[in-house]
């Protein structure tokens, strides 16, 4: 059976979390949130408790409770989240505008596929980017050089979901 993983690495906006869990959890995705990316409520939260409350309703605001259901986990290191998704047998791919990235419809849709995707501005980091397998990109045809974190995470899943049917 085809898995598809998204991985956010990075985010700075609890409202772009809250968005990609909706999306994930309404195409069938699992989501994991490393690095400094807010996340939901945990039931052994080490945050302080007024902190992780309002990162939490932030969350929750976009993710319309999304964020309660078994779709998402947080794992603090990228690269212990890459190695464990390559020891379970992934293709860790990063969703990143690089030289030599591979177009989303060009891509031949592994098993078991993880995309990373970083931060709002800058992107996936290099030093991520050089322990993944390979980088895809969206083609952009406007004015405008990049999409949304989660606008790209959304069209990648839909791909992944109903485009790509082999």
């Amino acid at each position: 059976m085809k898995q598809l993983v998204i991985v956010a690495h990075n985010l700075r906006s609890a409202h772009n979390v809250g968005s990609l869990l909706r999306t994930a959890e309404g195409l069938g995705v699992q989501i994991i949130l490393t690095g400094y990316t807010p996340y939901p409520l945990l039931a052994a939260d080490n945050r302080l408790p007024h902190l992780a409350h309002k990162i939490h309703n932030q969350i929750h605001k976009t993710a319309l409770d999304a964020e309660s259901q078994p779709i998402w986990q947080r794992q603090e290191s990228i690269t212990d989240a890459i190695s464990q998704l390559k020891a379970e047998g992934f293709t860790v791919l990063a969703l990143e505008q690089t030289a030599a990235a591979l177009p989303l419809p060009e891509l031949v849709l592994p098993e078991k596929l993880a995309l990373i995707v970083g931060r709002e501005v800058e992107g996936v980091e290099p030093e991520v980017l050089a322990v993944c397998d390979g980088a895809v990109v969206i083609p952009m045809f406007g004015r405008k050089e990049s999409f949304n974190v989660v606008q790209a995470a959304a069209m990648a899943m839909y791909h992944w979901r109903f485009v790509d049917k082999q």
